[in-house]
């Protein structure tokens, strides 16, 4: 079949259309295609906000970082992020016996009950209190 201009029109190229169309349709995961996708934006989002919920933004910034939960009770925590590596510390009542050799900080409590934790300088050395 010639159309207008003199050129051959293929009669099947409609139903090709129809049919690769059709095809798609057909295909129950087209439209779930980018669900992980999806899922993963989601979970990254909840664990940010999950982060901010619990006023530990801290721990997503790439600075050192030491915060203590709870001060003074019973459930007081101490997280210490150092690099990438993250570790946390469950604070007891218990009295242990160790020897020490070095001073990482000292601590110091103020009047109003607030505590300041100040680094001991590595460069002056560490001793023993």
């Amino acid at each position: 079949m010639r159309d207008g201009r003199g050129s051959r029109r293929n009669r099947n190229s409609r139903g090709n259309a129809r049919s690769v169309g059709r095809r798609n349709a057909d295909e129950p995961l087209t439209g779930v295609a980018n669900l992980f996708d999806v899922a993963m934006v989601f979970a990254l989002g909840l664990m940010v906000v999950i982060l901010m919920y619990y006023n530990l933004q801290e721990l997503l910034k790439p600075q050192d970082v030491t915060i203590v939960k709870n001060p003074g009770q019973e459930n007081m925590e101490i997280i210490v992020k150092h690099g990438k590596e993250i570790e946390r510390l469950n604070v007891t009542n218990q009295t242990v016996q160790a020897e020490i050799i070095g001073e990482w900080a000292r601590i110091y409590e103020t009047k109003g009950g607030g505590k300041i934790l100040v680094p001991s300088n590595e460069s002056e050395g560490s001793s023993p209190p």
